[in-house]
């Protein structure tokens, strides 16, 4: 419960600042043309940060890192919640990105080394997992009550509050853990090489969701970050201690596990920002009430990730991940055939249920597969892993289908000005584009993880075990 306090609270700041946003710039009057950077300063400091923070768990100790991450989040967001112009609103989030990357994979690592058990493993990572799913549309209905009946400063005091109950929960129940090995050592040119190729990524990814690909702020950031990670890698075999263990990425069942989460960050992500444009700009719901119509998503996902935990040991993570990414890109399929006249009963309500028991029944899995058997002292790094290929994928997906929907948008309306009514049905197209393509990703991760994943399960101990 300590651990599922502080990742959802990683999880919702997300989207719950999203649904401030339009409040908080009237309130500091700021312009639309720094307005993203509230959402960047936060993904590029996290993005970039998550292998340095996972691995400075595994050098330092996962306990007091977690309690760090907290403590730091809190006075971020509290900060935040105090700005009194757009310059002190934007270091704020990228302190909470600072600190996030550092929370994240503490609060994993810290699970998959507290549950060893088979049994009360699955059941961990099933709460997990929900919160894990679920942590983004709660935080649309959360940062939709906060900003209308108080105000959006809110948004971001609320994690004060998450902060002190994880906080002092983890004080309480969490014994500190023995170092897990000698003095520590950091793979300095792997941590630089690693930071600043993600951050690259992460800035080339940020600047395709206003801009052509062929933009050099595009490419050329990509191509750096490519680069620079490529160098990484190679960094990574020739250093006495690296920063990744390429021993954790090439383990055949970790690494689709690791591919699973970033496909999945790729089809997920522009699902909820879409639907949400679709319930607001067509539908007519107020901010809380499209939070509330994520809800139904929630209560199945949660319902998806109980089950999953409860046959993980049985059925094992490759059919239980590629059964849940099946069951997303069918429920996708399905949301895409909504138009005009469509209304949130007839045409989102049923779809949106069924995405959230596929993302429900793959994600558990998935987490719970890309950490078992590390070795104890690569917990904090692998966690971090796969924090950072839910990140970056959902970065790529939601760059990656706005510019497919804008291209899709202008080609019905032919290049000019739309009336309303044809505006209307472009705008319906657009989103259709955006979940059709989200059921493709899916469509391909189910194939991937069929293909990637052995047909057995694990123990906690790490030994293949035939189903």
């Amino acid at each position: 419960m300590v651990i599922g306090f502080a990742q959802l609270m990683v999880v919702l700041d997300s989207t719950i600042v999203n649904i401030a946003l339009p409040s908080a710039q009237h309130d500091l009057a700021f312009s639309d043309d720094v307005r993203q950077w509230v959402g960047t300063a936060y993904a590029l400091a996290f993005g970039s940060l998550l292998l340095l923070g996972g691995r400075v768990a595994d050098l330092f100790g996962r306990r007091p890192a977690f309690l760090v991450g907290l403590a730091g989040f809190a006075l971020m967001s509290a900060l935040g919640g105090a700005a009194n112009g757009i310059e002190l609103l934007i270091v704020a989030r990228a302190g909470q990105g600072v600190f996030g990357a550092l929370l994240a994979p503490a609060a994993l690592s810290l699970l998959s080394t507290t549950f060893t058990d088979p049994a009360e493993r699955g059941k961990a990572f099933g709460v997990f997992g929900a919160i894990a799913g679920g942590g983004a549309a709660i935080g649309l209905l959360l940062g939709g009550a906060l900003t209308q009946y108080l105000d959006w400063r809110w948004c971001m005091f609320v994690n004060i509050v998450f902060a002190a109950v994880a906080f002092a929960g983890a004080v309480a129940m969490l014994r500190p853990l023995p170092r897990t090995g000698g003095r520590p050592k950091l793979d300095v040119p792997g941590t630089l090489t690693a930071s600043a190729g993600l951050f690259a990524l992460v800035q080339g990814v940020a600047h395709a969701e206003a801009e052509p690909w062929s933009a050099v702020s595009v490419w050329g950031f990509l191509a750096v970050g490519v680069a620079l990670l490529t160098l990484f890698v190679y960094l990574q075999t020739t250093v006495e201690y690296p920063l990744l263990p390429m021993r954790v990425l090439f383990d055949r069942d970790r690494g689709g596990s690791f591919l699973s989460v970033f496909l999945r960050g790729i089809g997920m992500f522009p699902v909820l920002l879409f639907l949400t444009y679709y319930l607001q700009r067509d539908l007519g719901f107020a901010p809380i009430t499209s939070g509330v119509a994520f809800l139904p998503m929630v209560a199945t996902l949660m319902a998806g990730a109980a089950a999953a935990s409860g046959v993980l040991s049985k059925f094992g993570s490759r059919a239980l991940i590629s059964l849940g990414m099946l069951i997303a890109a069918a429920a996708l399929c399905w949301l895409s055939a909504i138009d005009t006249v469509s209304t949130y009963f007839s045409g989102v309500l049923f779809p949106l249920m069924v995405f959230g028991l596929g993302i429900g029944v793959s994600t558990a899995p998935a987490m719970s597969a890309a950490t078992t058997g590390v070795r104890a002292g690569d917990a904090g790094v692998a966690s971090a892993t796969v924090h950072t290929a839910q990140q970056i994928g959902g970065s790529i997906g939601t760059a990656l289908v706005s510019t497919l929907v804008a291209n899709a948008v202008t080609t019905f309306t032919g290049g000019t000005a739309p009336v309303p009514g044809l505006a209307a049905e472009a705008a319906v197209h657009g989103y259709r584009v955006a979940f059709s393509w989200s059921a493709g990703f899916f469509a391909f991760g189910t194939v991937v993880c069929a293909v990637l994943l052995r047909p057995r399960a694990r123990d906690a101990s790490g030994r293949n075990r035939p189903q």
